[in-house]
């Protein structure tokens, strides 16, 4: 008997088990179904979701529907932008409720979603995206249908969450991030208690002006809501934004015309460590240890409604009263801070609010340091009224704060300066409105860089006035460099607040400019401890290089010895204009390479990959060293770094730049040269080339070359060299030479030698000296052509020299015939005169030019056999 009862409880248990695994196919429809109705019959947009799922195990014994990928897609005037994106999105509900008719609704207990994006945008005529639900429909009866689905929540919770507010109408955006929040309560009720938790990151910037970045909120809190007025209160609770505590009182309520406010918010403590509190983390430190006195609070609240044309009135004073601080392990202590400031609207008029801040200064050894500052008339045309006077000592800002830097500060600020304008003085450039008046000076400052780099400014001086600011003076050294600029800066109020264009004219001077030590370099590997074992975490690559596109500026520039890389500049001078993302140079020069080099063009990085276009000229430069130390002339002319001697040249060239070290990409650059040698010799000793050419041609002797005077042009593009055809002189032979390479040194070059008879060995010399002046005279030159491929390094040589024995054998074999048949005709002649049978003179004559061919012949394969080494 207990046999079969357990049979048939396992049964039951399996069929149960089974029941639970099949029953979410069985609904699953219906769950889509129910879904689909609900959006249908309450949004109009875009709605899309990739599946809708049900499981019985998640909350048993509630059922679990999940929706993967939610989408929500705003139609016009919002056409096609995200108002929501849901990674995943669970309903949780009773196992009863799968079991309801289809036109009976489905009660939703809880909610819990994860990775959701949700994007609220104003537009400029105040417009919501937000707007999405459907126009009231007529109905003939107020019930005739039921809603799909039901709320009755008892708790809901969101993961990593990110709001984003922007009203393009106000040029305000705000990001929440991070956002995680929960709260559990009887939405069952009309007045319930919510307990919720919340943490969140918030940024806010207001016309491009950045107020808050990536602030950290901390809110537990338990809200009293009454659903039937929309009424929120709050009861206990505690915020956190970063480190400083709040507590409100008071409610929010929601009703047709927007939100009534009644708030009131304070610190529960008056102690100056909230303020240190409210340092954002990445600039601070634990506040465990740290000394304080005096105090620190925040009063305010908030009272009024918010609509489309009104603000709650509000006033929030921010007071310390000679206050202090220290912390554990530091020699120095911040001392007599005061704090004074209020924000507040007295109309309900947003354009009403001012801040001031009416005092803020503070003391750190002997050195005081103090600021004011007024803004009104926030939202239509902000004036602002400030100052600043004191002395910091840059050294001991470390030594008295915890700031997060690798290597210490050095130097002495010192600020005397007040200013008054309007923004729209600002963006229309109307400096007559602006009053600046003051100096800032800096002195014995020094920084060091991660990567070891240091900056020293022995002297900086600011002087300021209301149309421009005056670079007085800036003396300074880092590597092996020294600068000193003086100039005017342009637009820096439209610069800082309106991020328009920064405008400048300076003057530069430096004995010694190594570039390098002005470029941007990737972060150094590090090296990591675990245990006995170490790992380097790889070097960040450098950045891409970018001219600054707010820059507008001129720079006229002279030094006495620029390095740049293995090079050395001396005297190097002229005009670098910087504008819409491009750098143009104007009439630089250079002594180098025993002449000079002049350049103007321009670098441009606004496009994705960087730009060149240059104009060089080189007047009395070495030419071995032109073409051995500029990585760029040794690609184009490769031969021409054994010449020694002068260059007079032009090149233009263009093409595309390394998008990291600004450097030609050799295989981009198109342009020409034209060029003129100098004062020329050559020394073909390291020259493969030449000497596999010599060794073809045994007459060529390369240091006996005449190229003075010598004009060439060539044009490159596509990594390819073209030279066109131009002419040597050796001795009394005429050489041509023409053809390409490319940047890769594969070669194809043609020389077309017209070569006297002479050189062509002992046996031609010999041969001559038989002949008289007068047929020696007659021999034409002897063309050769040379073909030199492969490579500079491993090039080939091929020469036409059957040609020339066949050209040369002509010319001796007609001369002769000429001589033979001359001399055949005079014979003749005589022996007509004597009488003598024409037979056998013709006969004789015959064969005499016969004999004398066959030997002129032989002589000359003789002559071409010795010549070109075939014997």
């Amino acid at each position: 008997m207990l046999k079969k009862i357990l049979k048939i409880v396992a049964i039951v248990f399996v069929v149960l088990i089974a029941a639970l695994f099949a029953i979410p196919y069985l609904f699953k429809d219906q769950i889509k179904a129910k879904i689909v109705d609900a959006i249908n019959e309450n949004v109009d947009a875009k709605v899309s979701f990739a599946d809708a799922d049900l499981s019985l195990f998640k909350n048993f014994p509630n059922a679990t529907v999940g929706i993967e990928k939610l989408l929500i897609i705003n139609k016009a005037p919002f056409e096609g932008d995200t108002l929501v994106s849901l990674g995943q999105l669970n309903l949780k509900m009773s196992i009863k409720e799968l079991f309801k008719g289809k036109e009976e609704s489905l009660n939703i207990q809880g909610i819990t979603s994860e990775n959701g994006i949700i994007n609220i945008i104003f537009n400029k005529d105040g417009v919501g995206n937000f707007d999405i639900a459907l126009k009231d429909k007529e109905k003939t009866t107020k019930d005739e249908k039921s809603e799909p689905l039901s709320l009755k929540i008892q708790n809901y919770k969101i993961e990593n969450y990110t709001f984003r507010y922007i009203d393009q109408g106000s040029k305000i955006k705000m990001v929440i991030d991070s956002l995680n929040h929960e709260g559990t309560g009887d939405f069952t009720n009309a007045k319930l208690d919510l307990t919720t938790k919340t943490t969140a990151n918030i940024s806010m910037d207001m016309d491009k002006v950045n107020y808050m970045k990536n602030v950290k909120l901390t809110l537990d809190a338990i809200l009293g809501i009454d659903l039937d007025k929309s009424k929120y209160t709050f009861k206990e609770n505690k915020a956190l934004i970063n480190q400083l505590p709040l507590e409100f009182d008071g409610f929010i309520q929601m009703v047709e015309a927007g939100q009534i406010y009644d708030l009131k918010f304070k610190t529960p403590t008056s102690s100056f460590t909230n303020f240190l509190g409210l340092i954002p983390e990445a600039y601070s430190s634990s506040l465990n240890g740290v000394k304080t006195t005096g105090d620190f609070t925040i009063v305010g609240f908030a009272k009024g409604e918010l609509t489309e044309t009104t603000v709650p009135k509000f006033n929030i004073a921010i007071a310390s009263n000679n206050a202090s601080f220290q912390y554990p392990n530091l020699p120095k202590s911040v001392q007599n801070i005061v704090i004074d400031t209020k924000i507040i609207n007295e109309t309900g008029i947003l354009n009403d609010t001012y801040v001031n801040l009416d005092q803020l200064s503070f003391k750190i050894d002997q050195d005081v340091f103090s600021a004011k500052a007024n803004v009104r008339n926030i939202t239509v045309n902000p004036l602002v009224k400030a100052a600043l006077k004191g002395t910091i000592n840059l050294a001991n800002l470390s030594k008295a704060y915890p700031v997060k830097m690798d290597k210490p500060l050095a130097g002495i600020l010192k600020a005397d300066v007040t200013t008054e304008f309007d923004m729209a003085s600002v963006e229309k450039s109307q400096y007559e409105n602006i009053k600046n008046a003051g100096t800032m000076s800096l002195s014995g400052f020094k920084y060091t860089d991660e990567n070891n780099k240091s900056m020293n400014i022995s002297t900086a001086l600011v002087e300021f006035n209301p149309s421009k600011i005056n670079l007085k003076q800036f003396d300074a050294t880092t590597g092996r460099s020294d600068i000193s600029i003086n100039g005017v800066l342009e637009n820096f109020y439209g610069f800082m607040f309106k991020k328009q264009e920064l405008r400048g004219n300076f003057n530069m001077s430096s004995n010694q400019l190594a570039v390098d030590d002005f470029m941007t370099s990737g972060e150094p590997a590090k090296t990591e401890t675990k245990g006995e074992t170490e790992t380097k975490t790889p070097a960040k690559p450098a950045e891409a290089m970018k001219i600054p596109a707010f820059l507008n500026c001129t720079l006229n520039a002279k030094a006495n010895t620029v390095l740049y890389d293995n090079l050395t500049l001396k005297d190097v001078g002229g005009k670098l204009i910087i504008k819409d993302e491009k750098a143009t140079l104007e009439n630089f020069k250079t002594s180098i390479f025993g002449g000079t080099i002049g350049l103007t063009g321009a670098v441009s990085t606004k496009e994705k990959v960087p730009t060149f276009d240059v104009n060089l000229g080189f007047n009395q430069v070495d030419i071995g060293q032109t073409f051995t130390q500029l990585e760029m002339m040794k690609k184009i002319a490769p031969l021409a770094g054994i010449i020694n001697g002068k260059l007079n040249s032009t090149i233009k060239l263009n093409g595309n730049l390394d998008a990291k070290e600004l450097t030609p990409d050799l295989k981009s650059i198109s342009g020409d040269l034209i060029g003129q040698l100098l004062s020329t010799t050559v020394n073909p000793k390291n020259s493969t080339v030449l000497n596999s050419l010599t060794s073809n041609i045994k007459f060529l002797d390369p240091s006996k070359l005449n190229l003075n005077d010598l004009k060439m042009a060539l044009t490159f593009a596509d990594g390819k060299v073209n030279v066109k055809p131009f002419d040597i002189k050796y001795q009394d032979i005429k050489v041509t030479v023409g053809g390409t390479h490319g940047f890769d040194q594969v070669m194809n070059y043609n020389l077309k030698l017209d070569v006297p008879a002479k050189y062509l060995g002992s046996e031609a010399n010999a041969l001559i000296a038989k002949m008289s002046p007068a047929d020696a005279a007659k021999l034409d030159n002897i063309p050769i052509t040379a073909l030199m491929t492969g490579n500079f390094s491993n090039p080939k040589i091929s020469t036409d020299m059957k040609a020339a024995a066949t050209n040369l054998t002509a010319q001796l074999v007609n001369q002769q015939k000429e001589k033979l048949t001359q001399k055949g005709t005079s014979a003749l002649t005589d022996l007509i005169n004597k009488n003598t049978k024409a037979k056998d003179t013709t006969k004789a004559a015959a064969t005499e030019k016969e004999k004398t061919t066959q030997e002129v012949t032989k002589k000359a394969g003789d002559l071409l056999n010795g010549l070109f080494k075939k014997k």
